[in-house]
């Protein structure tokens, strides 16, 4: 009731409250991997750690890392060989009691140490020795279980340290296969979008111009993402640093993650080890690009600058074997809607898997 006697109506409170983890402290440059006591120290890491790496990577930093961290707290290493939940369950009975967790290497390092670190409920540092794929930031990971994989929330790191010059010193299929997976941006925020007006699955503006951003980042400077130059990977770098924000924004992986990403993982399935993750999510972009009705020419030759497949062929997988993964990827993640998940029959894959082929 007002001072003058008039009945105030209530109006009803939209909570759009939203928990977001971003990184603390982002060190991108050469030999940035030096840095790693100045951030141990800003964040305070003391007690134990424990520092995922593979058994190629503890020479190429591992080791390094394992040196600077047991000048200030009590620090072992637990050997990542693949990612599976047997892995990730074993990891987690080594990791209970750690205070900070810290992935050396390549994707199935970083992506068991972010998931174990979500499930510990500790921190994690992210050091990547390579630039093949978004999760080196990102609140989210894939994992291959039988007939297929699943996508599992996982924290995004506490602080990146990226040392472009062991990031460029790595092979330039890794770097090609990274700016594949975020020029695939620019399809996934189409399906999503696309969800959004069929089936009014929320949005968030916000994250959706990050990830467009993200992949012209990439798009626009393909010409200039050389083999084993600094300024490539310091650029590819930037870039999936971008994309990672971009989910945790959205809190999914949706920015970042459409039918090109179901296409990829129905490959993983039905040709497993062919292709990497970053290459087939940038075939399967080209594909969806033209079913959305946009520039997927574009998209090809960025990918053809930068050294990236464009076909099945260049990984490795028949045609035949590629059509039926675009049949088979309405099935991967069915909750997630794409625009491969409007009705793909044999004949109209084949025809798709044909024009990637056309000059």
């Amino acid at each position: 009731m007002s001072a003058d006697g008039i009945k105030l109506l209530k109006t009803p409170v939209l909570d759009k409250s939203k928990w977001m983890q971003l990184p603390r402290d982002v060190i991108i440059g050469h030999d940035t991997l030096a840095q790693l006591p100045k951030v141990c120290e800003d964040l305070q890491v003391s007690g134990s750690v424990l520092i995922f790496s593979g058994r190629g990577t503890m020479n190429i930093a591992g080791s390094q890392v394992l040196s600077m961290v047991r000048e200030v707290a009590e620090a072992e290493v637990f050997i990542v060989d693949t990612i599976t939940p047997e892995i990730i369950a074993e990891a987690e009975e080594v990791g209970k009691g750690v205070d900070v967790f810290i992935g050396v290497g390549g994707g199935r390092v970083i992506d068991t140490a972010k998931i174990v670190s979500y499930n510990c409920c500790r921190p994690f540092i992210s050091v990547p020795t390579a630039a093949s794929h978004d999760g080196i930031a990102s609140s989210r990971a894939s994992v291959p279980v039988k007939g297929g994989s699943v996508s599992l929330e996982a924290n995004p790191p506490f602080a990146l340290i990226a040392d472009t010059g062991i990031i460029a010193a790595a092979p330039h299929r890794l770097l090609a296969a990274g700016c594949a997976d975020v020029i695939s941006n620019y399809t996934a925020i189409l399906d999503w979008e696309l969800s959004h007006r069929l089936r009014g699955e929320p949005i968030s503006e916000y994250a959706v111009a990050l990830s467009r951003m993200t992949a012209e980042i990439i798009s626009k400077n393909a010409e200039y993402i050389k083999p084993h130059a600094e300024e490539s990977a310091w650029t590819v770098i930037k870039a999936l640093l971008s994309s990672g924000v971009a989910m945790s924004i959205a809190g999914s992986s949706r920015p970042a993650s459409g039918g090109e990403h179901k296409f990829s993982h129905a490959l993983d399935q039905i040709a497993p080890g062919k292709g990497l993750h970053g290459e087939q999510c940038g075939i399967g972009s080209i594909i969806t690009m033209y079913l959305h009705g946009g520039d997927w020419r574009g998209i090809r030759s960025s990918l053809k600058a930068i050294g990236a497949p464009t076909t099945p062929k260049e990984i490795g997988i028949d045609d035949r074997t590629a059509a039926q993964a675009l049949v088979l990827a309405h099935s991967i993640r069915p909750e997630r809607f794409t625009i491969l998940d409007m009705g793909i029959t044999d004949e109209v894959a084949e025809q798709l898997i044909a024009m990637l082929y056309e000059e």
